[in-house]
């Protein structure tokens, strides 16, 4: 299966300036001035990209893959993730998680979600666990999952800093990193711990604390929703600032920012004013988990369902709105999340690396046609390949 994408200006994420890039198989395997095919050679699907962007493939490392929810009841269970929530969004590898409920939505069932979006097109990982310590894992073991199972590279979303938490201690978090990074370098994955981050004034805290009184490195956390309130993006300011990893969460609803969330564009631009390295920064959407509305005394008020769309509506703001440029603003979810997952083969254009493209309209910055794996899976924004009870 060959594809030649011509007349594009590439962005890698960093600027590659207007070439030609064939597509073989599954890779990206050339990008050139020109490329041309010789007569007589085997058909080539040809797409003129002139006057777009051609720009990697969009990584959504949070995702609640099976659904999440619940906190309102049975009834409030949020439902799965379909191919075209992802592909119509530009995304083409996917981290699932599982969130509050660790009891009916099991790590089985998780793995096989992701086997299924694998199946139908996309690149999908799990981390292990959920919020609840201990976590609940596949084999009974952090290190275990992560060694053996080829889709695990991580644990978490571990919850701190909230009344859905199991409130760990610091020597459980000590005990669930060492167990994830064991596993991580045993098996050349990422081992990294997805910390989900509550409302409450205990911030980082537990965190910080793990990593003063022992050997374990700050990066080996991955704390989300950083942008959840202004006192815990202060307190992300901070943590940056010693090194830590920071990921907002693009999925809201306009009630949370009139009550202190922070726009994750407006919070980007916030960061690189701080000059926090932009390496250290990512978005993701917490697709298909639940936005909860709790009152003073956690009683649930109202909940929306977290949108995987969200995700490039907020680096296009970013660009748009913020003046950051494309280069920089495409990293948060591209380049950057790769690099912390140690996903090797993605987030980046580049000869060899999986063939994940998303093609840009150059005046809107809209979504024109998305690659997964060197399949086209969207072409002039519908979706072409849809999943299998789509």
């Amino acid at each position: 299966m060959l594809t030649l994408i011509k007349n594009g200006e590439i962005y890698a994420p960093h600027y590659l300036g207007k070439k030609d890039l064939l597509i073989v198989d599954r890779k990206i395997g050339c990008i050139a001035d020109q490329i041309d095919v010789p007569e007589n050679f085997a058909p080539v699907t040809v797409v003129d990209a002139e006057g777009k962007y051609i720009v990697p493939g969009f990584i959504d490392a949070h995702v609640h893959i099976t659904g999440g929810g619940g906190e309102g009841s049975y009834r409030t269970r949020t439902p799965e993730l379909q191919l075209t929530d992802a592909t119509l969004a530009g995304v083409t590898t996917i981290v699932g998680v599982l969130g509050t409920d660790g009891t009916t939505r099991t790590m089985t069932n998780l793995i096989a979600k992701a086997r299924a979006l694998d199946e139908e097109g996309i690149t999908c990982y799990v981390h292990t666990g959920s919020y609840q310590v201990p976590l609940k894992t596949l084999t009974g073991k952090i290190e275990d999952d992560i060694i053996l199972i080829d889709k695990v590279i991580g644990a978490g979303e571990v919850a701190i800093a909230d009344h859905r938490s199991s409130q760990p201690t610091a020597e459980e978090m000590a005990k669930i990193a060492s167990a994830a990074r064991i596993g991580g370098l045993l098996s050349g994955k990422s081992g990294i711990v997805n910390v989900h981050v509550g409302d409450s004034y205990n911030h980082l805290k537990i965190i910080e604390e793990v990593v003063e009184k022992t050997d374990i490195p700050i990066r080996q956390f991955y704390p989300t929703h950083i942008n959840r309130n202004h006192h815990l993006f202060e307190e992300g300011i901070r943590f940056a600032k010693k090194g830590g990893y920071v990921d907002f969460t693009t999925s809201s609803i306009p009630k949370f920012f009139d009550e202190g969330e922070v726009k994750p564009s407006i919070g980007l631009r916030r960061m690189l004013d701080q000059h926090i390295d932009i390496s250290q920064i990512t978005f993701t959407s917490d697709a298909q988990g639940s936005l909860p509305d709790f009152d003073e005394f956690g009683e649930l008020l109202g909940l929306k369902i977290g949108k995987v769309s969200t995700l490039y509506d907020e680096v296009r703001d970013a660009i748009v709105q913020e003046r950051i440029p494309i280069e920089i603003a495409l990293r948060v979810i591209t380049q950057n999340p790769a690099a912390i997952l140690k996903l090797s083969c993605k987030g980046m254009i580049a000869e060899g690396k999986d063939a994940d493209i998303v093609i840009l309209d150059k005046e809107t910055l809209a979504i024109n046609d998305v690659f997964a794996m060197g399949r086209m899976m969207v072409r002039d924004g519908t979706a072409i390949v849809k999943g299998t009870f789509s």
